[in-house]
């Protein structure tokens, strides 16, 4: 792998840092307006705001690996935050989905966001199956 080589995994790990960098601080700065956009419903109680702002900082948290991981795509520590990403968007793809066919009120932002973690998943599965290799070294105990 010379310097020229592509590393499939930079371009989605520098898209996933930006998306969930934007998710996750509107969710921990306005718990209530972010979900209000997705789902048609503010938050109203303070339980549901602290997991609101919760989950926030977990999204900042995935951002945080993926902006990480970028520069070193063809690791084993990149595959493995690419590998965690894709239940995460099936996941967020699903249940959002769900929500959106159980509730007549959904968001604005619900079915664009659905697509794109559907579309993230997507990727994600991708680059894991055409990229090389991890070039690190097998675990040796």
């Amino acid at each position: 792998m010379g310097p020229g080589y592509p590393r499939p995994m930079r371009h989605l790990l520098i898209v996933t840092a930006v998306l969930e960098a934007g998710a996750g601080l509107a969710l921990a700065s306005f718990p209530s307006a972010t979900v209000s956009l997705l789902l048609g419903a503010p938050l109203e109680t303070s339980a549901a705001l602290t997991v609101g702002r919760i989950a926030g900082a977990a999204l900042f948290a995935l951002a945080v690996a993926s902006w990480l991981a970028r520069c070193d795509g063809d690791s084993r520590a990149a595959r493995g935050v690419v590998s965690a990403l894709v239940p995460y968007n099936l996941g967020a793809a699903v249940i959002l989905g769900t929500a959106g066919i159980q509730s007549p009120a959904a968001g604005l932002a619900l079915w664009p966001v659905v697509v794109v973690h559907a579309a993230m998943a997507g990727w994600c599965l991708k680059s894991l199956l055409s990229g090389p290799g991890p070039r690190d070294v097998p675990y040796q105990a």
